[in-house]
């Protein structure tokens, strides 16, 4: 069989590097990121701002993570799948993030909610997997469910958080790691 090397991991990569050099060299990022007073005016924000960055330290980690984690779970579930994925989880992250924000003035941007739908899923589907928090290895779905809980955690202490995207994003990718489980054990069963 073979693995075909992956693709869209990269692409969301350099998206998310250039959208926060637009940021850092324009005043338009704005239009671009989630605000959810305005969300339905302007539903290209549930997009856009998947791409967008608080900071460099916000760009660069996220980023990391993309990097590590989204490299495996591309390979395993192929490219369609895996930037299905992506966009779902960054779209239902910007729901929970208008559902549990304390303003809706105040915008939310970054990957967080797909990157935590990556996390989702490979805790699913790969839940042994180690990786690497710190110097400390732990198994994936440690990593997703000591995650979650602070972040659920941290939706009644007010921060700059968007912790609603997290879980939203968790939550599809959860549920996508439970269908790909499905599918496997009926083509299994099927012979």
């Amino acid at each position: 069989m073979h693995i075909e090397p992956p693709k869209w991991t990269f692409i969301f990569i350099a998206l998310s590097v250039a959208g926060f050099l637009v940021q850092m060299t324009t005043n338009f990022w704005g239009y671009f990121a989630f605000f959810p007073a305005f969300a339905f005016e302007s539903p290209w924000m549930f997009v856009t701002s998947i791409f967008l960055h608080a900071d460099i330290e916000h760009l660069f980690f996220n980023m990391l993570i993309l990097f590590f984690l989204g490299i495996n779970l591309e390979r395993s579930i192929g490219k369609k799948a895996f930037m299905t994925l992506f966009f779902v989880s960054g779209i239902v992250g910007n729901l929970g993030y208008l559902i549990t924000a304390s303003n809706p003035f105040t915008p939310a941007i970054g990957a967080s909610g797909a990157i935590y739908g990556i996390i989702g899923a490979l805790a699913t589907l790969a839940p042994m997997m180690m990786v690497f928090i710190g110097m400390i290895p732990m198994p994936m779905i440690l990593v997703a469910v000591f995650w979650g809980f602070m972040d659920f955690a941290g939706l009644f202490a007010p921060s700059g958080i968007a912790h609603g995207a997290h879980l939203g994003g968790m939550f599809v990718g959860i549920t996508f790691g439970l269908y790909i489980r499905w599918k496997i054990h009926l083509r299994v069963n099927r012979y």
